[in-house]
């Protein structure tokens, strides 16, 4: 039986499966809290990218936002699907370089890079930096004339796009902590430090609008407004760019309500609109880059919790807790995020009761799920929350001193322990004596 809106099944016991392994089994073996992965999904969600560039015949590269998720086993499944990867700091690129990543096929990107991680990034000759400041081209600068290297790079621009989202993943619009403006001469700026540069190789410009975008306008017009800029340069100086950077952000399904697009009828459209830029002012067609990571990593993985403690307040709500919480997601804590979920030992049984669902840290705000639909609730009943593929491990805190949780892969009816589970000891390891 396939379970309504969520790509995972309900085996011959009721309990709910996932990549071909029964969840009460995980449960049991490694323990809950417990992030599982469908590998096969991950798998499905790159090449639904990819492989629609390659029909249309267009050049491109999909590079994933390893921020969403990343532990060395991913990154494995990353280049085994033939993507580039998009890090953000100095612990990303060593991750990537830990798995054998491609250096080539590395991005950087980030608002603050330190000299340590641009250094690092040119040290080891990674395929691009988005430059987003001009405090950054001069620190790139000076150390490709240490180095004797050159490096190619993007300059991340705003095109004043408030995409419909949460305001705290808005990156787009106008007042931005990211990129130049390309509206009050700072891109213009930018292009001439680095167009004709002896050791930076511009190859063109990116944009990232935000994140749990579900249509593609935004997407269309922020392409409209870099080809207007290009445009400019083009006629004062003749520069084409090799690529054209249109960032990620593509929604996935949390709940019901969210309605995203395929992304192969989201990638479509782009690169309509890139083409018809591209003969409209007459220029060679860039090669597209993306940068999605909710999209690979969001619905392919699940988190399992083990009920506890039960409270009933009559006439206002009931409410039940588990194992963990706001330190393995925190989205609900800090963007009001919205998930589904079902108790996965009882993930057939009829619906009976209206519960919301508390996490264990000291906070009232520590809420995953309220007033969610289940069966008779039971201590050590187990509960999986779908969706939480990305921004569960990465965002997750030790904080009340909770270790963090295991992650475990699946696929093809196998199961293997990919991040271990921390001890308490790993918690305090490194904290110092003051006796």
């Amino acid at each position: 039986m396939i379970l309504d809106n969520h790509p995972f099944e309900v085996n011959g016991n009721g309990h709910l499966e996932i990549g071909g392994v029964d969840s009460i089994n995980l449960a049991n073996k490694y323990g809950t809290p417990l992030y599982v992965y469908d590998v096969s999904i991950i798998r499905e969600n790159c090449r639904s990218f990819v492989d629609t560039f390659k029909d249309l015949g267009v050049s491109a590269q999909v590079a994933y936002a390893s921020k969403a998720f990343s532990s060395t086993a991913m990154l494995q499944v990353i280049k085994q699907e033939g993507l580039s990867l998009d890090v953000v700091s100095q612990g990303e690129l060593y991750t990537a370089l830990q798995a054998d990543f491609p250096p080539d096929k590395i991005h950087m990107h980030g608002n603050n890079k330190s000299i340590e991680e641009l250094s690092m990034a040119i040290e080891h000759d990674i395929g691009c930096i988005v430059i987003d400041n001009f405090f950054e081209i001069e620190l790139i600068s000076k150390l490709l004339e240490k180095y004797n290297k050159t490096i190619d790079v993007l300059i991340r621009v705003t095109p004043g796009i408030e995409s419909k989202t949460h305001q705290y993943i808005m990156t787009g619009n106008e007042d931005s902590k990211f990129g130049f403006n390309l509206h009050n001469g700072q891109a213009d700026n930018a292009f001439s430090q680095l167009y004709n540069h002896k050791n930076i190789h511009f190859k063109g410009l990116h944009c990232h609008i935000g994140s749990q975008i579900f249509e593609a306008d935004g997407f269309k017009m922020a392409t409209t407004m870099l080809f207007e800029k290009i445009a400019e340069w083009n006629k004062l100086h003749g520069y084409t760019p090799d690529v054209l950077n249109l960032g990620g952000g593509f929604g996935i399904r949390y709940t019901k309500d969210d309605t995203p697009l395929p992304y192969s009828l989201v990638v479509k459209e782009l690169v309509a609109k890139v083409e018809e830029h591209a003969v409209m002012f007459d220029m060679t067609m860039p090669e597209i880059w993306i940068e999605p990571g909710r999209a690979i990593a969001g619905n392919a993985g699940l988190t399992l919790y083990t009920i506890g403690s039960k409270k009933e307040i009559p006439g206002i709500r009931n409410y039940v807790s588990v194992d963990g919480g706001m330190t393995d997601n925190v989205r609900p804590a800090l963007y009001q995020a919205k998930y589904e979920g079902v108790l996965a030992n009882k993930a057939i049984q009829p619906v009976t009761d209206l519960v919301s669902v508390a996490g264990k840290c000291c906070e009232s705000g520590d809420m995953l799920i309220w007033d969610l639909p289940v069966p008779e609730v039971g201590s050590n009943d187990i509960l999986a929350v779908f969706s939480t593929g990305a921004y569960g491990y990465s965002m997750a805190s030790h904080y009340n001193r909770f270790p963090n949780a295991a992650v475990v892969f699946v696929e093809d009816g196998q199961d293997k322990l990919v991040v271990k589970r921390e001890t308490f000891q790993d918690v305090v390891k490194n904290d110092l004596s003051y006796e």
